[in-house]
């Protein structure tokens, strides 16, 4: 721990987290390496690797098919899919930061004891306090050690409530997280072992229920959009029952991850009443934990959420309901279905269409949806602090571009190593295509329309369909590219603010 504290401490958060991602990826890459596939296939490295970064970047895009994977590989993909979560990494940085705060307090406290010295408190408005009590009583010729004595005992006291009620939330993150896991796949194993036809899919593909049922909820609740089987979850799009249990675990771990962190909170101040939840309440801000937002921009947040959804799902339904995707399904499961489908478009990633088969007009929309962030509101938040920032801006501030900016840089490199493919497979291989790749793969969701030997102008011979994105059919220079983008997109909340010192007029 006292590496990772270092690390955390005196390298970065971003550096840190950057580091975390890569050292797990290699971790993956061996472990999938030494580990031996279902089926009896000669896996390339790189699409190895690719894997292994797909899965700790939780972005789920598929260079390999799933059933070529054994059930060891499997358990290896969970461990780097949980560990690769936002929740897991950043609960991971706050405990950290806890732990040497707490320590850093514990040594000031134990200096101050022993020397009797003032120390110069943290806040910038008890150092005002402090200077215009010392000016009074330096100009009644009183100067008393004790109530200097005093502040310090208050601002100690302020500074040790702070650490543990960090210490707190990074414990109830981590409680709460292990509870999710566990009651999901209670719930999606009880299912598939009461439901034959579930169960017979698992049967004839040779899935044990428990690896899939503990993997799949893992890569719900991490927002990967990684299944066990080669169709994701288009096996199961008639077992709306199934669907109905895995769709809380896509909000929770998604879009409202943060409105559930603080109910939490709430609940087991109401229940607890200990000062360390009361505290985390009312200072969200200076607790310093991305996912701990306002009561006010929770609401905000399950309003636009409920909006963003509201509006897929309507367009959805109009332009799906009769297509081909749907064929099979009666009204009930066809609404279950394109609820579930429109909610994954947001960053988790599962799917139960083929979204080759989807209208242009959905995957534009399903484009923008995987391209904003997870936690955008309709209505403003107030923030007083952006409000006193300065406008002066730092070299790297200027010289940083916008994310649409990267993302079109990516999206040309992509279309300059793979511009045979753009020429002489078109139907596979377009601009959208691409874009749609990209972005995916920046929003770490792994929507993709697949390749089809059926779209080839120049029929194939050897050509065989498999259950793999446009990724696994690029150039091992598109998939660097593409790799690269994964983890720009995993880290993306370091450069959410760049592009601003460019004016547009």
């Amino acid at each position: 721990m006292s590496l990772f504290r270092v690390l955390a401490v005196h390298v970065g958060a971003f550096y840190f987290e950057l580091f975390h991602l890569i050292v797990m990826s290699g971790f993956g890459f061996l472990g999938l390496k030494i580990l031996k596939p279902r089926l009896p296939l000669a896996l390339s490295n790189f699409d190895l690797f690719f894997t292994s970064v797909s899965s700790v970047t939780v972005s789920s895009v598929t260079a390999v098919e799933m059933e070529v994977f054994s059930n060891s590989q499997l358990l290896l993909m969970t461990f780097l899919i949980f560990v690769g979560g936002e929740v897991f990494t950043s609960t991971l940085g706050l405990l950290v930061s806890s732990s040497f705060n707490l320590s850093q307090n514990q040594s000031l406290k134990n200096r101050v004891t022993s020397h009797h010295i003032p120390q110069v408190p943290h806040n910038p408005n008890q150092i005002l306090i402090n200077l215009v009590s010392l000016k009074k009583k330096n100009e009644l010729g009183v100067y008393d050690h004790s109530s200097d004595n005093n502040i310090v005992q208050d601002d100690n006291k302020l500074g040790e409530l702070k650490c543990r009620s960090v210490k707190c939330l990074g414990f109830v993150t981590l409680g709460s997280t292990v509870v999710l896991h566990l009651v999901g796949s209670a719930l999606v194993s009880s299912y598939i072992s009461i439901e034959p036809s579930a169960k017979q899919v698992l049967r004839k593909k040779g899935i044990s229920v428990q690896t899939f049922s503990v993997f799949t909820i893992v890569s719900t609740i991490a927002s990967c959009g990684f299944v066990p089987t080669n169709e994701n979850l288009i096996v199961f799009k008639q077992n709306s029952g199934l669907l109905w249990l895995i769709l809380p675990f896509v909000y929770i771990g998604n879009t409202l991850y943060a409105p559930f962190l603080r109910l939490v909170i709430w609940v087991l101040d109401k229940v607890m009443k200990r000062e360390e939840f009361g505290y985390i309440q009312k200072n969200y801000k200076e607790i310093g934990f991305d996912h701990l937002l306002s009561g006010v921009h929770c609401w905000l947040l399950v309003a636009t959420v409920l909006g963003f959804n509201l509006i897929q799902f309507v367009l959805f339904c109009c332009l799906e309901w009769n297509s081909e995707n749907m064929e099979g399904l009666n009204t009930y499961q066809k609404l279950i279905a394109s609820l579930f489908q429109i909610t994954n478009a947001r960053y988790a990633g599962q799917a139960v269409f083929d979204l080759s088969a989807l209208s242009s007009a959905i995957l534009v929309l399903f484009v923008v949806m995987m391209y904003l962030p997870p936690y955008t509101t309709i209505l403003p938040i107030n923030d007083d602090t952006n409000e006193k920032k300065k406008e002066e801006k730092s070299l790297k501030q200027c010289l940083l571009f916008s994310q649409l900016s990267y993302l079109a840089i990516f999206i040309i490199l992509i279309c300059i190593t793979e511009c045979k493919s753009l020429r002489e497979d078109p139907l596979n291989f377009n601009v959208f295509n691409i874009t749609l790749e990209v972005i995916s793969a920046y929003g770490n969701v792994g929507f993709s329309t697949g390749y089809s030997c059926k779209r080839q102008l120049k029929a194939d011979a050897n050509c065989r369909d498999l259950w793999i994105g446009l990724s696994g059919k690029m150039s091992n220079k598109g998939k660097f590219i593409i790799i690269v983008v994964m983890f720009f997109g995993r880290l993306k909340k370091y450069s959410m603010k760049g592009g601003q010192a460019w004016y547009l007029s």
